[in-house]
């Protein structure tokens, strides 16, 4: 477990320590640290917040599925991005079970779902429609995937069941998966330069979306129980032979007892609420201008004074 150790110096953040409630325990409060930027930076910058707090903070490496498992048991404290497409099912099995609390939703909407850089569609013009991506199949054959198109889906941590789409739809597409986000941007640059056709995992709010224009693929729309029922969706003897939810949630949570054990820091942690550019300009700190993800914090903190205190006051 790595322990927080930002220092936030005069020189880049002169406010004052915040005084603590003399309630909240001084055992750290334990954030998870996933493998996409925006998760990363913003988790740094509200732990850095909860320091000035006058909380400790320590990190941890955790499975983005398996982390809300580590919520429910308190072995880590909270959660600041629940993505309703990748994680709403893990989530709600864990709200099932108890001993993890819904803290709110940030002001921020999501999407995640197969997408394509504005070139795809010069070459393939009936998209976004998912039945003329299937019809373009051939344009994005590799040596890798035969005669079959291919489709780059997220880790496969993630769960991004883009194997099960394929079939429940019947689509001329092979599924491979990336070994990080970076991965995913690597693939849409190299793409860039003679404007080849990929389609591949991508979500919003993110920085590529100002850096490459692009569309989501619309697959049939989504209903409440196509991961669950085969029932729902065109397919009925499949699952997942609709799209990720267009407008989607995301969500903070907590361990239960986060509230009674640091109630100032529960307090901070129910105002905390981002918006889809604040996300997205925390992760092009990062992938764009290379800054480690607790300068990325620091620099957003600065510049952004007049969202977060309010949080703290």
């Amino acid at each position: 477990m790595k322990k927080m150790t930002t220092a936030l110096t005069a020189g880049v953040l002169s406010l004052a320590p915040l005084a603590a409630m003399a309630q909240d325990s001084s055992d750290p409060i334990v954030i998870p640290i996933h493998n996409w930027s925006s998760q990363i930076v913003m988790s740094n910058a509200v732990g850095q917040i909860l320091e000035m707090n006058g909380n400790a903070v320590e990190f941890v490496t955790t499975d983005s599925q398996a982390v809300y498992e580590s919520v429910r048991l308190g072995d880590v404290t909270l959660e600041l991005e629940v993505w309703e497409g990748a994680f709403g099912a893990s989530y709600r099995a864990a709200l099932e079970k108890g001993g993890i609390v819904d803290v709110g939703d940030h002001d921020a909407v999501t999407r995640e779902d197969w997408w394509y850089p504005m070139w795809t569609k010069d070459a393939c013009p009936g998209l976004p429609d998912w039945e003329a991506l299937n019809d373009c199949a051939a344009l994005f054959t590799t040596a890798e995937t035969g005669e079959k198109g291919r489709y780059l889906d997220g880790p496969v941590d993630w769960l991004k069941h883009g194997q099960e789409r394929v079939a429940a739809l019947d689509m001329d597409f092979v599924v491979v998966n990336a070994g990080s986000a970076a991965a995913l941007w690597a693939e849409i640059g190299a793409a860039e330069a003679d404007k080849r056709p990929i389609v591949v995992f991508n979500w919003t709010p993110n920085f590529a979306e100002a850096v490459w224009p692009g569309e989501f693929v619309e697959f049939p729309a989504w209903e409440a129980g196509c991961d669950t029922d085969p029932a729902v969706g065109p397919n009925p003897d499949a699952l997942f032979d609709c799209g990720n939810p267009a407008n989607g949630y995301l969500k903070k949570a907590a361990w239960e007892g986060m509230e009674e054990k640091w109630p100032s820091a529960y307090a901070v942690l129910e105002q905390v609420s981002f918006t889809n550019p604040q996300i997205a300009e925390m992760a092009r700190l990062v992938d764009v201008d290379d800054l480690e993800p607790d300068e990325a914090a620091e620099v957003w903190l600065e510049a952004n004074k007049d969202v977060w205190e309010s949080w703290v006051n």
